[in-house]
């Protein structure tokens, strides 16, 4: 009751303070420091949107006026004749569409329990040889055993050509169990989990019915970081995968890229490179492709934003 009474006092002095001086904004700042810092993120937002509107412009210009005139944010020609070369094979294009949603969203959830259970028991500071565990989890960050090792472990799992192979390796990232370990410690409080001992609950009962729901925000947070690592991994799909149908979009990309460079490059016949690559919109295909590859990924940060500094944040410090 005094505190609500404090905090309802505090609240009508700095109303009667900004009826006092006029020139103070409800954030406690000056009108001019608040004019200068509305402008400052203007300018820092317009930095951000600008380059994706000018990659969307040019995926929609014709390739002679990118040549002639440069990039430019309203194209002199519009032209869909980039989309157009890039969905020639418009099977192939939803295939590792599905492709990477899959791994995507298996390997996110799959991540987050993994990731989950890992870090709960090393929060906790009765867990027999947690230190020796959380140094092994810290290792790994400074070294590993190269990509060779990396390679033969995978191929003899018989993982090639199968999604599994787009999906364990990035399953567990020893940085982000430091984050929700960190959380844990920091967040969780031990007499409520003490309490919940008390009332018979078991330690996978206290995990997913209470620790669960009290860290929505690093799970969100872990999420974005994994969903993002998915989403644009290529690498994995090049060393493991050799089968069309289950090639990820962002290698399907790199693929196409490669492939137009290569019959620009000047290493391919001339009789053989010359009809082929003269009917191929360099720039603007490459734009296109960009566009193409972030569409679902921007939809998904919306969603997760409220949660993302929060999540980083609250464990971080000590309290």
């Amino acid at each position: 009751m005094n505190a609500h009474i404090e905090s309802h006092t505090s609240a009508a002095g700095k109303a009667r303070k900004r009826k006092a001086n006029p020139s103070v904004t409800s954030n406690g700042l000056s009108r001019t420091a608040n004019a200068l810092l509305v402008a400052l993120f203007a300018l820092l937002s317009l930095a951000c949107i600008y380059p994706v509107l000018l990659v969307i412009a040019v995926s929609f210009t014709d390739e002679q006026s990118i040549v002639t005139y440069g990039y430019q944010i309203i194209p002199k020609q519009f032209s869909l004749f980039a989309y157009r070369y890039l969905f020639e094979d418009a099977a192939q294009i939803y295939r590792s569409y599905g492709v990477s949603i899959a791994v995507t969203l298996i390997g996110t959830v799959g991540s987050l329990l993994l990731t989950s259970l890992l870090a709960f028991p090393l929060s906790r500071r009765d867990m027999p040889y947690r230190n020796v565990l959380a140094f092994g989890v810290f290792f790994t960050m400074l070294f590993s055993g190269g990509l060779v090792p990396w390679y033969l472990i995978y191929n003899d799992a018989g993982l090639n050509n199968t999604l599994w192979a787009l999906i364990i390796p990035h399953l567990v990232a020893p940085f982000n169990v430091i984050i929700m370990r960190t959380f844990f410690t920091n967040t969780i409080p031990v007499s409520l989990i003490e309490s919940a001992k008390i009332d018979g609950a078991g330690e996978f009962k206290i995990f997913a019915r209470i620790v669960m729901p009290l860290s929505l925000p690093v799970m969100a947070t872990i999420g974005l970081f994994q969903t993002l690592a998915y989403w644009n991994d290529w690498f994995t799909s090049s060393v493991f995968i050799s089968d069309n149908k289950l090639v990820s979009l962002q290698y399907l990309m790199y693929k196409t890229i490669y492939n137009i460079q290569y019959l620009n490059s000047g290493m391919v016949d001339a009789n053989v490179a010359g009809s082929a690559s003269a009917a191929i919109p360099v720039e603007t295909v490459r734009m296109a492709m960009a566009i193409v590859g972030i569409g679902p990924i921007v939809f998904v940060y919306p969603f997760l934003q409220k949660y993302f500094v929060r999540g980083l944040t609250v464990g971080a410090v000590k309290g």
